[in-house]
């Protein structure tokens, strides 16, 4: 197996387990928002808290439909600069957002992670398929 191919599904599985913990922390959004807080906390405190939790999850899902349509439609599978990039960032987001939910890190951490391991793939992602895109374009 080539290293090209061999990382397709190691792309695959660290997008997917980057994917469940970020669904994980969705569930168990509670614990990390009364982490975030000082021990007595007021509702609009806590409300603030969820909700940029929230903002912030929400963008990451986003960001992961750009990067598997990208993947899924074949536009970067087999583009072995994307694959390590993506593998690299994932598997780390996997392994920090576990200690984020298991740890419940202050979620000023989350927005770090999500810089490093969620936008920057993401971004490199969109760039490939709008060339892509614009290389198919036919000229008037």
């Amino acid at each position: 197996m080539t290293v090209i191919n061999s990382l397709v599904p190691a792309r695959f599985l660290t997008l997917t387990a980057h994917l469940v913990i970020v669904i994980t922390i969705f569930w168990s959004r509670d614990n990390n928002v009364k982490a975030c807080l000082p021990l007595v906390f007021t509702e609009d405190q806590y409300r603030s808290e969820d909700t940029r939790l929230l903002i912030a999850l929400s963008v990451t899902l986003g960001l992961f439909a750009v990067e598997l349509v990208g993947f899924f439609s074949g536009v970067s599978m087999f583009n072995s600069n994307q694959g390590l990039l993506s593998v690299a960032a994932h598997c780390s987001a996997s392994i920090s957002l576990s200690f984020f939910v298991f740890q419940q890190w202050e979620c000023w951490t989350y927005w770090i992670i999500f810089a490093l391991c969620s936008v920057i793939p993401a971004l490199c992602e969109l760039v490939q398929i709008v060339a892509v895109l614009g290389l198919k374009k036919k000229p008037m």
